[in-house]
């Protein structure tokens, strides 16, 4: 099968199918070096990183129960805010990715993992890591690619909704967790075709409603009635630091796949993947952040995106190791390797979305990368 290219400049054109398939060889020999290496100082980091992140969420809620002191308040929302942000990004994210299943700890597996989030753990996984991770930046067929919500392509028709998107993108980020729970739940597809009666559907309603309800219950109920005079202090804290939570993961999950530089590809491009084709859009279909290791810890290493799309189920404290080398390997490949300040990314990225909203380029001037799809292989590669 033939793909008809519709970018001008193919950034995999230069490559042969033997480069291809060597490119894998090299990812695969990585990959199989850190799996040999896995051992008590990977099992160590990740105890001593949930003990931590347990004891900051008690401590900040403690300090809450005397919000109505302005410094107590600042203090118990920071607290709490860092512990939610540890929870769903380092640790619940790469924890439900089974990147730890390794260890054969029952209380740090991804078959019994559950995290401080509205979406329930099991629908998570599905939508996540068995489509998302298989379909990298497929328009059409990786909803994360903009939940559904936003037009992410040049190829995409615009509607004249989509000039509400950087709004639309706005709410979504302040109340990420919902919008993730509705996306696995794919709550904009069965409104679509009007199959909301579907049994498999109302059943997976029913667990985000038992989950947003146990949510709300310890956040917004429990812990401001325990702070009796500071009942509304601690509700306003307790808001607070989960919008600041959601702003967070947002922004890191927007830098990995929007900013310019990252790819998006075609839907049929894929059919017939060979692994090493796989390796090449993950590679290409994902951005990282240039950082601090405070910054990667507070990211779940998600700053380093283009080695988790490469190695999803690779401890996330290896990712800062291996980065340099798979760096090299997009260097002697001829690729690009998208990285770049944390603001510099989210600055991208938001521009994207806000360029993308309107009906042409034309109405806020050019961008130097072109968005459209690529098809991941070139004729000549492809009988």
């Amino acid at each position: 099968m033939t793909v008809i290219q519709k970018k001008p400049h193919n950034p995999i054109a230069h490559l042969t199918a033997a480069d291809i398939e060597a490119l894998a060889a090299e990812l695969d020999a990585i990959r199989d070096r850190v799996i040999a290496s896995r051992g008590e100082r990977d099992a160590a980091y990740i105890r001593r990183l949930i003990a931590t992140q347990r004891k900051l969420d008690l401590g900040s809620r403690a300090v809450l129960l005397f919000s109505f002191f302005p410094p107590a308040w600042v203090l118990g929302t920071a607290g709490l805010a860092v512990a939610k942000i540890l929870d769903n990004m380092e640790i619940g994210h790469n924890v439900l990715h089974g990147q730890w299943d390794w260890m054969r700890d029952p209380k740090i597996h991804s078959t019994s993992w559950d995290w401080d989030h509205v979406s329930p753990a099991e629908q998570w996984k599905q939508s996540h890591n068995e489509l998302h991770h298989k379909y990298t930046n497929v328009v059409g067929r990786d909803n994360d690619l903009g939940y559904g919500i936003m037009r992410v392509d040049e190829d995409q028709p615009w509607r004249p909704m989509h000039l509400g998107q950087p709004l639309w993108n706005l709410i979504n980020a302040c109340f990420f967790e919902y919008g993730i729970a509705a996306y696995d739940m794919e709550l904009g597809r069965h409104l679509q075709e009007k199959t909301t009666r579907d049994p498999v559907f109302r059943r997976r309603g029913r667990a985000v409603l038992r989950k947003i309800r146990r949510q709300a219950l310890k956040d917004y109920v429990l812990l401001p009635i325990l702070s009796g005079p500071s009942f509304l202090s601690t509700l306003a804290a307790t808001f607070t630091a989960n919008v600041i939570r959601n702003v967070w993961s947002h922004s890191v999950i927007m830098c990995g796949h929007f900013p310019s530089g990252v790819e998006t590809f075609e839907k049929t491009s894929i059919e017939g993947e060979t692994k090493g084709e796989w390796y090449l859009r993950q590679m290409l279909g994902s951005g990282n952040i240039s950082g601090s290791r405070l910054l990667h810890l507070m990211a779940g290493n998600l700053s380093h995106q283009i080695e988790h799309h490469i190695f999803p189920d690779l401890p996330s404290n290896r990712y800062q190791e291996i980065a340099p080398e798979v760096r090299e390997v997009f260097r002697r490949y001829g690729l690009s390797y998208t990285t770049g300040s944390l603001p510099r990314q989210v600055a991208s990225a938001w521009w994207k979305v806000i360029r993308l909203s309107l009906p042409s380029r034309s109405a806020v001037g050019p961008d130097p990368v072109d968005d459209r799809p690529v098809a991941i292989r070139e004729p000549s590669l492809v009988g």
